[in-house]
Parts: structure tokens; C-alpha cells; sequence
């Protein structure tokens, strides 16, 4: 039999670049830390104004590894209630400043600040007028000295063994830039709701979908009266075969449900009782639970799935008003994608 290596070996036979590189790079974003809690906490809540107070769009810009950095925050911001996109420098020099209107907002990615490609779109912001912001690691580069509000990255060494590639540094910028979104969102109360409107697709859109676009809703919710009989309840579990149905009272509204289990239960404490009286002389009322878990139609389907797992239960009814409009269950959030 094949022996299954000990957690100690697997860890002996990670290369130490590895763990040297984790390492520096948690130390990158502690010194971030740092420097945002001190010196550069009034230029970071100076660049959220700028943002904030934006009429147009933030456009990010970068080169290189700054550049990769860059288009993935300008779809974090987009994503996350502040309209941006990402402009390559270059591409920017041979006609697409013509994307910049005269009321966006600039946020500039540079390691050294001094990259070449950035001075034509530097020379345009400067001219326009328009609000630049840098993210940068030199505080005296030419990026630095033209923009407005200057986010000073800490010096950190790079967790390339060479110091070499940039590691630890777009690590840095990755995360300053990723506060900026957050704390946008905080600001402009983005909420869950609108989360989803730019994530219709996938697995996250399931999840934030309302429990009423996905319910079993109108004539195949399963209900039925007080007064009806054990039988006519077990007959309307076999037709809809959700595994639940709705007790209502003559007002309509929801005075309990009934399940398989307690179904079984039931036929288990009436073993002695004959056949006319467990099926057609009880009503549903005296079997059913008077006190089910209900949600409500805008519930997100992550919540009722949630709400599922915590009670230990496959499905719950959607309420308005008391009133029974449909049926959630563990399979359809499922099949759905929800978790």
C-alpha cells in the first residue's frame, strides 16, 4: 500500500522562494497598513472625494505589470457602483484620449512614476484640467509631482528573489486600490440589490437573485383548507411532490404546513386507529406545524438558502401579507446555482 506523504514532508518540499515570497508579500501589505493609518490616510480620503464627487468616469491607467493591476481595478470599481475603464498609455497616444471626457477622473499606476508612456496622457490631463490621481512608489517622479492627490506606496522589497519582478509592489498597488473601491461602496450605500444588477451571470447573480424570480408561484403552490382530510393532504403531496404543503385558514392566510415527516409521524402515532379515521375523519389542521419558517418574496435566494440549511429543512413558504405566494425549496436554489 502506497503510503500518503506526512503534512511535514509536503511542507519540506515547498520551495523555500515560495514561502520567503508569501512573506515579504504579507509584509508589503502590513507596511500598506501602516502608511494608510498614518501619512497617507489624508491624500487616500482626498482621492475618494475626487471619486466620489467624479460627473464622469474614473479612468485607470498603467503600464506593464501597473497596467494588469489597472484593468482589474477599473472592473472592480465599475463593478461596484463607480463607472470606470482601463486606457493604455500607448494606445492612448495614437487616439484613444479621445475616450476621456472633460469630466472624468484619472488614477494613475506607477511603480517608479516615471514611465515614458504616461507623459502624453499626463500632458492631457494637465491641460483639461482633469483630476489626477497616482498610485505610486516614488513620491518625487513626474507622475507624482503632476497629479493632485499622490497615494504614496512604503517602500517593500519584492518577493522575486532578485528584487527584481514586480511582486510585492503590484500586490501593494492591487490593495490600495481595492480600498479605494470598498470604501466607495460604503460611501454611496451600494447594496446587495444593486451588486447584482452588474452580476446578473454566474454563480454570484444566482445567489443575489430575489427568492420570488425563482419560487413555485400561482396554481402550483400546493394549499389546501383546514378542514381538508389527512387523505386529501397526502393526495396534493403526491401530485405537486415538493415535499410540503400549505395549510390556510378561510382568510387565506398561512396557519401551519405539513411535510413527509409529518406525515409519518402521524401515521406512526395512529397505528391502532382504523383506516376511515386516520384518512378521511382527521383534518390537516391537527397534524400540520402551527409554526413554520416563512421568508419574504425579496429575499435573496443565498438568505433562503441559508435559512434552509440552518433549520435543517428542504423548503419554506413565501409570505405577503400572511398570505401564501410561493414555495421555495433546497433543489430549486440548486438547480439554480445558488451556494
Amino acid at each position: 500500500m502506497t503510503q500518503k506523504p506526512s503534512q511535514t514532508t509536503l511542507t519540506k518540499e515547498i520551495p523555500l522562494a515560495a514561502l520567503n515570497s508569501l512573506e515579504l508579500a504579507g509584509k508589503g501589505l502590513e507596511a500598506v497598513l501602516v502608511a494608510l493609518t498614518n501619512g497617507m490616510g489624508g491624500p487616500f480620503m482626498q482621492a475618494l472625494t475626487l471619486i466620489e464627487r467624479c460627473k464622469g468616469r474614473l479612468i485607470v491607467v498603467g503600464v506593464g505589470k501597473s497596467g494588469h493591476i489597472g484593468a482589474k481595478l477599473a472592473s472592480t470599481f465599475a463593478s461596484t457602483g463607480t463607472p470606470s475603464f482601463f486606457v493604455h498609455p500607448t494606445e492612448a497616444s495614437h487616439g484613444d484620449l479621445g475616450m476621456i471626457s472633460r469630466e472624468d477622473t484619472v488614477l494613475i499606476i506607477s511603480h517608479s512614476g516615471e514611465t515614458r508612456e504616461l507623459q502624453d496622457i499626463i500632458a492631457y490631463c494637465k491641460r483639461f484640467s482633469l483630476p489626477l490621481i497616482a498610485i505610486t512608489g516614488g513620491p518625487t517622479s513626474l507622475v507624482a509631482m503632476a497629479s493632485d492627490v499622490v497615494l504614496h506606496l512604503p517602500v517593500a522589497r519584492e518577493s522575486c528573489p532578485h528584487n527584481l519582478a514586480p511582486t510585492t509592489s503590484t500586490l501593494m498597488q492591487l490593495a490600495l486600490g481595492d480600498a479605494l473601491a470598498v470604501s466607495l461602496v460604503e460611501r454611496r450605500g451600494f447594496t446587495e440589490v444593486n451588486f447584482r444588477e452588474f452580476h446578473p451571470g454566474g454563480k454570484l447573480g444566482a445567489s443575489l437573485i430575489p427568492v420570488r424570480e425563482l419560487m413555485v408561484s400561482g396554481q402550483d403552490i400546493p394549499l389546501i383548507s383546514q378542514t381538508g382530510s389527512i387523505l386529501q393532504g397526502l393526495e396534493l403531496l403526491t401530485e405537486k411532490s415538493i415535499g410540503i404543503i400549505g395549510v390556510v385558514d378561510s382568510g387565506g392566510n398561512l396557519a401551519g404546513v405539513i411535510t413527509d415527516g409529518d406525515v409519518r409521524r402521524y401515521l406512526g402515532k395512529s397505528a391502532y386507529s382504523t383506516m376511515k379515521q386516520i384518512l378521511w375523519d382527521t383534518p390537516v389542521s391537527e397534524t400540520m406545524s402551527k409554526s413554520p419558517i416563512t421568508i419574504a418574496p425579496n429575499i435573496m435566494a443565498i438568505e433562503a438558502l441559508a435559512l434552509l440549511q440552518e433549520h435543517k429543512i428542504s423548503a419554506l413558504f413565501v409570505l405577503e401579507n400572511n398570505k401564501p405566494v410561493g414555495v421555495i425549496t433546497l433543489l430549486i436554489l440548486l438547480q439554480a446555482g445558488v451556494g
